[in-house]
């Protein structure tokens, strides 16, 4: 089956979020990391991470899924989704053969 490749853009909920974390919210946040990171070990996760946008810090990964109910999915079941919110976009990836 071919794979489906989605940008996800993990949006704070502030625009100081980076540097303004609380401890509940930097704990959340590396859950996160960690969340994604089994992911990434498992080829679903092909590269995420914050972006250090001048105008606000955001999230971006790009995964590689079978359909869009399974991106709905991992998103819901991170959990930065607790306090920040996602958006997503089908991507027409460019990618190595295997």
């Amino acid at each position: 089956m071919n794979k489906h490749y989605f940008v996800l853009k993990l949006l704070p909920n502030r625009p100081d979020f980076a540097e303004t974390m609380t401890t509940e919210e930097r704990n959340i946040m590396q859950q996160h990391v960690s969340y994604w990171k089994e992911y990434l070990d498992k080829g679903i996760m092909l590269v995420f991470g914050p972006v250090l946008d001048p105008k606000g810090v955001y999230g971006l990964g790009i995964i590689a899924v079978d359909n869009e109910e399974q991106v709905k999915t991992l998103i819901d079941n991170d959990p930065a989704s607790a306090i920040n919110k996602y958006e997503y976009h089908r991507m027409m990836a460019v990618v190595p053969e295997k």
